[in-house]
């Protein structure tokens, strides 16, 4: 995976922490839990880009 999509996971990862700080904010637990698990899945998806970077080389 190119460079493009490095940059996607990590621009969910911060639109999550967006989110989880609106939510905070309004007092939204809904909006809060979204967007930590929004965080998680842009980790885990950096996670995976860094495992395949080390086999690729």
């Amino acid at each position: 995976m190119g460079l493009a999509d490095k940059a996607q996971n990590k621009a969910e990862e911060l639109g999550g922490k967006a989110k989880e700080g609106a939510g905070k904010a309004t007092d939204d637990k809904d909006l809060q839990a979204e967007g930590k698990g929004d965080q998680a899945k842009g980790n885990l998806k950096q996670a995976g880009e860094k495992v395949k970077d080390v086999f690729k080389d």
